[in-house]
């Protein structure tokens, strides 16, 4: 059996380091790895406009930003295939079938729904389309025979509805469908980055993201006006490390190469932060110490992007074959969802030579 990863984002915003370290980071490892026989890389605008139908021209501009961002990553349209949730027409078929297998109080139900619907106020004017949403990414997985999602822990449930799903389908047409695992990153401490604020969630409206596309000088100014430990009012003060937002982007960022190269007088990050937690070590030196990781991290991405921001044509070219070769799979799969559902009545053959039959007999 072949071993497939689906996975992507949403088009409403340039990528930040949220998604370089939740996703990103991994997804290049992934595909460097060479263990999966294919990986589908997904812009998920159709998604991205059941909660943003009134401004398409958003989620338009935004296509390229995230595919600059991928590639400037290190995803490679070689290796990995690249396309738009959108121009997958079967993806909005197969919706409409799984639409029968899912009841509205199972939707309901759905904790990760729930969350996003309080999170953006929608109350009792959810757009369906938004409500449905579990039964969409369950055409998306499922049209690719994706065997592996990489998710956060947060997006659990929307994998375990997939799979419900899969299993409704497969129990009802006989087995066509195959059944999603979910990747979940090892390490958790660095699945969500918390915003330069200190606050839960990066985003765009709250102006507390840290982007890939940024300058080395917006890097900098944004992690010197980093949140840290209200407490620590002097150096000699003990600090705390919890919630202290430039000790959870080290945990990210940081290896103990680089305290060699910026910060000789710590062996690693733990005593760096047993120093910070007796007292006795201010902020601004641990955030030009964060400030001299994440620019070496970040330099060759922004490189990359300079380089491939040159050659926009090309990158649409990339996504426009990449959504040709995904939709011949998705195809491929809508053949099989068809001919088990017995509504592929004009390739069936044999229905076609029963039905002559039958009435030539009268």
């Amino acid at each position: 059996m072949s071993k497939i990863i689906l996975t992507g984002d949403r088009p409403t915003g340039r990528l930040h380091v949220g998604h370089y370290v939740g996703s990103l980071r991994g997804r290049v490892e992934l595909q460097n790895a060479g263990e999966y026989d294919k990986i589908f890389i997904m812009i998920a605008d159709a998604q991205a406009l059941t909660d943003n139908a009134d401004n398409p021209e958003k989620v338009r501009q935004n296509i390229i930003e995230v595919a600059l961002d991928y590639l400037s990553c290190g995803l490679d349209p070689a290796r990995s295939t690249l396309f738009i949730q959108s121009q997958i027409q079967e993806l909005a078929e197969l919706s409409f079938y799984y639409m029968n297998l899912v009841t509205v109080s199972r939707l309901q139900r759905n904790p990760t729904v729930k969350a996003e619907i309080q999170m953006r106020n929608f109350e009792t004017s959810i757009p369906v389309g938004f409500f449905t949403y579990p039964i969409s990414q369950a055409a998306d997985i499922t049209a690719f025979q994706a065997t592996t999602v990489p998710v956060g822990e947060d997006q659990l449930p929307m994998i375990e509805q997939c799979r419900e799903i899969v299993r409704k389908f497969n129990a009802v047409y006989g087995e066509t469908l195959t059944e999603p695992e979910a990747l979940v990153p090892k390490s958790q401490v660095c699945g969500r980055l918390p915003g330069t604020d200190g606050k839960a969630k990066m985003s765009k409206s709250l102006g507390n993201c840290i982007y890939l596309s940024d300058t080395a000088d917006e890097v900098r100014a944004k992690i010197m006006s980093m949140f840290t430990d209200p407490n620590h009012l002097k150096i000699t003060d003990p600090g705390s490390l919890e919630g202290n937002t430039v000790f959870t982007y080290l945990d990210a960022f940081c290896k103990e190469e680089h305290f060699g190269r910026y910060l000789p007088e710590y062996a690693n990050l733990d005593e760096l932060k047993g120093h910070y937690q007796r007292g006795g070590l201010g902020d601004v030196k641990v955030k030009k110490f964060l400030n001299a990781v994440m620019q070496e991290e970040l330099e060759p991405i922004r490189a990359r992007r300079s380089e491939l921001e040159r050659q926009i044509p090309a990158i649409y070219e990339i996504l426009k074959k990449g959504s040709e070769a995904a939709r011949e799979t998705a195809a491929q799969t809508m053949a099989a969802v068809k001919a088990a559902m017995k509504i592929n009545y004009f390739e069936d053959a044999a229905l076609i030579a029963e039905q002559a039959s039958r009435y030539g007999e009268k």
